[in-house]
């Protein structure tokens, strides 16, 4: 089962949808958004963009929509690929699909007991139990502390270095028992979400494939465009906040030699929009999303 699509009236009224317009749906999935934006099209086309072949299954029968089974790091080769250099809207929902978290022979979540796998592309080679068992100590600390934010790193590392010296650790459930001292009892959801969401970060290699689809987006959107982003960890929204406020990711407003802000991208929405509590008592999966819009200016 794919996910609810989330935050959906609100998304899709912030594309300002022309009938005849060229839109991306970075992040197709189980294909809500999608719909809806066909919905609201007469003619136009819509592109849709998923790494996982599964989602194939989802793609409607219209003849105004393209399926991409690629990554959306690669917007603007596709885009182009099929005929167009500007797109007048973009959407992404940078949530991971209920379809991954519960397959169980996917190793996205820690109530299952399989292999430990994590690539939204099952075309990828490097999977989790990579990870776990290759890389460095340092680069272990690095994972879970910058991408999972998880307090005692160091103390998690040392554990898996210790198991994995007596052998390879390849499933969720020698994982689980390899760490089981370290992780507090009092959160222990919390923080083993914090754990497995380190992982599939950089399994997937997430954080640089936004970096590098935003950056794209700036190129590939008409001005007067709208891009749509719907995040749910601080990483990835922080990311998100500054590129639309600033154009690059570290938030800091570069100014022309007259003394002009220089900005990509004007905010639709000056605060950002969050699920209603009948959303969010509908689909609790949702709770933590952010909704954030912004235009293409006419210059850069």
């Amino acid at each position: 089962m794919y996910h609810k699509a989330a935050l959906l009236e609100e998304s899709v009224n912030g594309l300002n949808v022309r009938p005849d317009g060229i839109y991306v749906d970075l992040t197709f999935g189980g294909g809500g958004h999608a719909r809806e934006i066909l919905k609201r099209m007469a003619g136009g086309r819509l592109i849709g963009f998923d790494r996982d072949v599964d989602a194939r299954a989802n793609v409607p029968e219209d003849d105004r929509f393209v399926f991409v089974n690629h990554n959306y790091r690669y917007l603007l080769n596709f885009l182009r690929y099929h005929g167009h250099e500007h797109a007048d809207g973009i959407l992404a929902d940078l949530g991971v699909s209920w379809h991954e978290f519960d397959a169980s022979e996917r190793g996205f979540s820690f109530r299952f007991d399989s292999l430990l796998d994590m690539r939204m592309n099952c075309r990828d080679t490097r999977k989790a139990s990579d990870v776990i068992n290759e890389s460095s100590e340092e680069e272990l600390t690095r994972i879970f502390r910058v991408y999972g934010e998880v307090e005692n790193a160091r103390q998690l590392v040392r554990l898996i270095v210790e198991a994995r010296g007596k052998q390879p650790i390849l499933r969720t459930g020698e994982f689980l028992q390899a760490i089981q001292s370290c992780v507090p009892k009092s959160k222990e959801k919390k923080y083993l979400a914090q754990v497995f969401q380190a992982l599939r970060i950089e399994v997937n290699q997430e954080l640089e494939a936004l970096q590098e689809m935003l950056r794209h987006a700036v190129i590939a959107l008409r001005p007067g465009g709208r891009l749509v982003m719907i995040t749910y960890h601080s990483l990835e929204d922080r990311l998100v906040k500054n590129f639309l406020r600033s154009g690059n990711f570290e938030g800091k407003v570069e100014k022309d030699f007259y003394g002009r802000e220089k900005r990509a991208f004007e905010l639709v929405n000056r605060k950002v929009i969050v699920p209603t509590e009948e959303e969010i008592a509908r689909n609790p999966r949702v709770r933590s999303a952010k909704l954030r819009v912004a235009e293409r200016t006419m210059e850069m």
